[in-house]
């Protein structure tokens, strides 16, 4: 696996991916489905304070990761929240850590200082991963989330860089 930052050469398969999660999941609670357009706004707003990594296999993306800005307001800027998805075919494979362990050191030497993962109920290897990575839980946000005909809750985990 290599990781690298992404470019826009990757939005095809970044744009696929997450839609992929728009339509199969609550990993997002996103429900409109993404343009690679959308996608270039979105990847120029991150420049170089937050990250956006690719993990290629077979220089193929098989996953991506962020780390977006938590909010607007200048007081949070070293606050970020976490993003991570990967293709379908490459979950479940371990590849996740590779991932997670580049944009942590992406984030430190960005200068952030604390990291924000919501992460929807039911995702348990997702939690694992964090945990694995030293977020700690600090809450759940009870029924938050309206998708597939069913509201969800969402574990609010945190790591201080």
């Amino acid at each position: 696996m290599i990781i690298q930052k992404a470019t826009v050469h990757h939005l095809p398969s970044i744009t696929a991916i997450y839609n992929h999660a728009i339509e199969h999941s609550v990993a997002t609670f996103d429900t409109e489905l993404k343009t690679i357009d959308d996608r270039k706004t979105w990847l120029d707003e991150h420049g170089d304070n937050y990250p956006v990594l690719v993990a290629l296999i077979n220089d193929e993306v098989a996953g991506w990761a962020s780390l977006s800005k938590w909010s607007p307001r200048a007081a949070y800027n070293g606050t970020v929240e976490i993003s991570i998805y990967f293709a379908a075919q490459s979950q479940g494979k371990g590849y996740g850590n590779g991932l997670m362990k580049a944009l942590l050191e992406a984030g430190k030497k960005a200068g952030l200082h604390t990291i924000i993962a919501r992460i929807s109920e039911g995702n348990e290897v997702s939690i694992y991963l964090h945990k694995k990575y030293g977020f700690v839980p600090t809450g759940t946000l009870k029924e938050v989330g309206y998708k597939f005909n069913r509201y969800v809750d969402v574990h609010m985990m945190q790591l201080m860089l």
